[in-house]
């Protein structure tokens, strides 16, 4: 398990999905938010692909996100688009409701960086998210992430455009501590 001052990320069990699906995943505008494409229903039961961790898969690493002072599941973190030529890849997490203004995002944050940068050793991270989520803007950036870019009206959600807001970190201007 990667560790954080709050918490730990941790391989995803067979009882995180039901959690994660029924939390995060079924709710409608939420997902659509987060995942850049139209929400639709899964059949119970059915393998989910964001869900179900596939361990061959080298372009991905997802994670179970817990608390660490109760081992209660709180999110989802991953590393994803993993381009080993380039050592880059992106960042993605999402939070249960009843888990968000908690500093658990940042906390989620300073571990995938760690967990880039030192274990994986790549060079570059990124982090794309909607211009109004002032909580992962604010998350990214207490660890150091630089706004690079605006991609203006690039995301269709729940009927309307929004602005993408493009951030990256490289590694040596990574300070582990950045976020405290």
């Amino acid at each position: 398990m990667l560790k954080g001052d709050k918490v730990g990320l941790r391989a995803r069990h067979e009882d995180d999905i039901p959690i994660l699906r029924t939390e995060l995943y079924d709710d409608v505008a939420g997902t659509s938010r987060a995942e850049g494409r139209p929400w639709r229903p899964v059949t119970p039961g059915a393998k989910d692909p964001r869900l179900v961790v596939d361990d061959t898969e080298d372009g991905s690493v997802p994670f179970s996100v817990v608390d660490l002072g109760g081992g209660t599941l709180v999110g989802t973190a991953t590393l994803w688009g993993i381009d080993n030529h380039n050592r880059s890849a992106h960042i993605g997490l999402g939070l249960l409701p009843s888990a968000r203004g908690q500093g658990y995002g940042t906390d989620v944050v300073a571990v995938l960086c760690h967990y880039g940068f030192v274990v994986r050793g790549l060079h570059r991270l990124q982090i794309e998210t909607l211009s109004d989520n002032t909580a992962m803007l604010r998350s990214a950036e207490r660890n150091g992430f630089v706004r690079e870019g605006v991609l203006r009206s690039s995301a269709w959600v729940m009927g309307e455009f929004l602005d993408d807001v493009v951030l990256g970190l490289l590694a040596p201007e990574w300070k582990p501590d950045a976020q405290r």
